[in-house]
């Protein structure tokens, strides 16, 4: 969705990589402002813009460096093979002095990897309008949520011929090797051919893209407006089953005391993912007991099943809320989490997370808090005896109050005898083996399962990579494309 009124207004900050879009041969340097300009105008943003110019400016000719500044297009020099790490840095240091509304645009062929994890993540916790432009390669990385992807040399050369009259140099240049600035063009000539400028980037040792987010804690006090939010719990009992000898009735008081100990007292509901098969009778029951959902489905879908069962439930409680992944997979992979960081970083939800074994590596997910599964139920073992003094009969003739639900056959059933008869009934059997016998039908370990008229309908948002400054305006922020989830085992 285009930014609202507040944010088309807002100003609007231009990083630009001039070595990997560098200005056409014979092309007025004088028209890079203009044609940007005119592009955010023409898609209805018309905010201030602030462009920074990066690159090795030693190989840039005077006459462009002059046409720059003399439109207010700041020039920094850098060496080349800093460029993207320091203008990262600056990203994140202007990020930090210009809370949103704002617009932030990157022109830089190297968007991916470290540079849009880390940006993904910044994004997650504050929200800005994210623009980039390419020369050779557009940002493919689906993890990062942007607003419109221009080719470049396309971007100048629909920006129109209007130029902005040469005159006195009225932006700044800035060494950032020796942290020196100026306003004249031949004071920093002259700087950059000078002997202790040589020294400096002689003795500057390679710098490398920081990823400030590494940093960050993963534990948060609630804020004022997420506290008595709505909170959805997303259970994979595969990756986090109930323990042995674990009351399963006490796996819902000890999710929702976890939450109130760090400020959230919300309503909670709880989807439990599995294969009923392999789930105990007793652990259905006492789930269910305490208002438990459980979702049947096969064990190599039931990731696709929670990922749609988040985007249905965004789509229907729109933020403040909060959402909770109890799963090693979605934890740890950035596959598996790609459409949750794409909603973080377009909406005001909040994010947890627990897991069996903790990550190898630290989620691309933005947490409120994390958790280990079993520390986490560990919290109400002193409250067991209080559910223990329910007699063995009582405990087989307590209500459901959960629903369970078989995500193969889109069957929801609001008992557990139903449940099993639906289960054990000749249309689910025979949508299950064709599910089965459809995957096996292809060989090899790494086998395509295409579920087709079974529709996760996902409705992943696809970028759409390629818009140019012509349709953008009339392009959507994404191509929104329903796809039948494909799974590479």
């Amino acid at each position: 969705m285009p930014g609202n009124d507040a944010e088309k207004t807002a100003k609007i900050q231009v990083w630009w990589d001039m070595k990997d879009c560098p200005i056409p041969e014979g092309y007025d340097a004088r028209r890079v402002r203009p044609s940007i300009e005119r592009a955010f105008k023409e898609i209805g943003y018309t905010g201030p813009v602030s462009i920074t110019a990066y690159g090795d400016q030693t190989q840039t000719p005077c006459h462009v460096l002059r046409g720059l500044s003399s439109t207010g297009v700041a020039v920094a020099h850098t060496k080349s093979d800093t460029t993207r790490s320091v203008m990262y840095r600056d990203m994140v240091e202007w990020r930090g002095q210009n809370p949103p509304p704002a617009t932030i645009m990157i022109i830089s062929d190297q968007v991916e990897g470290d540079f849009s994890w880390d940006l993904a993540r910044l994004q997650q916790r504050t929200s800005y309008d994210l623009f980039t432009a390419y020369s050779m390669n557009p940002c493919n990385d689906l993890i990062l949520v942007y607003y419109g992807n221009w080719r470049w040399e396309q971007l100048l050369e629909e920006g129109g011929a209007q130029l902005v009259a040469g005159g006195s140099s009225s932006a700044m240049f800035y060494c950032k090797t020796c942290n020196f600035d100026c306003q004249s063009l031949k004071k920093f000539t002259k700087h950059l051919s000078s002997y202790k400028h040589g020294m400096e980037e002689a003795i500057d040792p390679p710098d490398t893209l920081l990823c400030v987010t590494k940093t960050w804690a993963r534990n948060y006090p609630a804020t004022p407006e997420h506290a008595t939010a709505k909170i959805h719990v997303l259970w994979d009992m595969n990756d986090c089953p109930i323990p042995e000898g674990f009351d399963a009735r006490l796996v819902r008081p000890s999710i929702e005391r976890t939450f109130k100990e760090i400020g959230y007292s919300g309503p909670v509901s709880i989807t439990a993912f599995a294969d009923q098969k392999q789930t105990p009778i007793h652990h259905l029951l006492a789930l269910s007991s305490t208002g438990v959902d459980f979702s049947h489905t096969l064990s190599w879908v039931h990731y696709s099943r929670m990922i749609t069962e988040f985007e249905k439930w965004t789509k229907n409680n729109p933020p403040p809320a909060s959402i909770m992944i109890i799963s090693d997979e979605v934890a740890s992979s950035k596959y598996r989490s790609t459409l949750i960081c794409r909603k973080l970083q377009e909406s005001n939800y909040k994010c947890f997370l627990a897991y069996s074994v903790r990550p190898f590596e630290m989620p691309v997910l933005v947490t409120s808090a994390e958790w280990l599964w079993e520390s986490l139920l560990a919290v109400s073992e002193t409250k067991r005896h209080i559910l223990h003094k329910c007699s063995s009969e009582s405990e087989r003739v307590v209500s459901s109050t959960g629903m369970f639900c078989c995500t193969l056959c889109l069957c929801d059933c609001k008992t557990l005898d139903d449940f099993n008869k639906h289960l054990a009934s000749e249309d689910h059997t025979e949508e299950e083996n064709r599910m089965t016998s459809h995957s096996q039908s292809f060989p090899g370990r790494r086998r395509q399962f295409k579920i087709s008229n079974y529709y996760d309908e996902a409705s992943f948002f696809l970028l759409n990579s390629d818009i140019d400054s012509q349709n953008v305006n009339t392009c959507p922020k994404y191509k929104y494309v329903s796809f039948h989830i494909t799974y590479m085992l």
